[in-house]
């Protein structure tokens, strides 16, 4: 269960986007990503198997996720996400794409430890990022790798419908993506 009224959405429906935002969840506290999360971070992201199903399985590896970390640092819209049971970094997560004339946004590059895989853990994670950008955006892509079917059904678990399959350069090779959504009008529902 989220929390939303703890949720901090700093600035929603004033005006200007906020993808960086701090949300305060029942379980869960996103915050942020700061140059010094690297080490913290880079503990949790060296499990290989978080990567297997994922288009770049490299990513355990600590130049690669340093690739990894550093352009999300770069584009003002990565997430810490922290158990808030014990005060662990136990992933991230990141708004992308924004494209304010139709009003959507893809979240995306998400990763949590092992320990919280199967559980409610996505899903406050990802109703936290929804409730705070649908102040901003009608619709909110997701881009799957087509075989990372781990994170495939944890998608369709919290709403996502799957809108169509393409090509997505993922290290300048063409690789197979399955394109999810979710409206604002159908969450807003729920």
């Amino acid at each position: 269960m989220v929390d939303s009224a703890n949720a901090e959405t700093c600035g929603a429906l004033t005006g200007a986007i906020n993808l960086q935002p701090t949300l305060n969840g029942a379980t869960l506290l996103l915050r942020p990503m700061q140059a010094d999360d690297f080490e913290q971070l880079y503990a949790v992201a060296a499990d290989p198997l978080i990567w297997e199903q994922h288009p770049e399985p490299s990513r355990c590896q600590r130049d690669v996720f340093r690739r990894f970390f550093d352009t999300g640092l770069a584009e003002d819209a990565s997430l810490v996400v922290i158990d808030k049971a014990n005060g662990k970094m136990i992933g991230s997560s990141r708004y992308y794409d924004y494209n304010e004339a139709v009003r959507e946004i893809a979240i995306g590059y998400t990763f949590l430890a092992r320990s919280h895989w199967g559980g409610a853990t996505n899903g406050e994670l990802k109703t936290l990022m929804l409730q705070h950008i649908f102040a901003w955006a009608d619709v909110v892509w997701f881009h799957i790798g087509a075989s990372n079917w781990r994170s495939r059904k944890a998608l369709e678990k919290i709403g996502g419908v799957l809108a169509h399959e393409a090509m997505r350069d993922v290290n300048g090779q063409p690789t197979p993506y399955a394109y999810y959504r979710i409206l604002a009008s159908t969450w807003l529902l729920r």
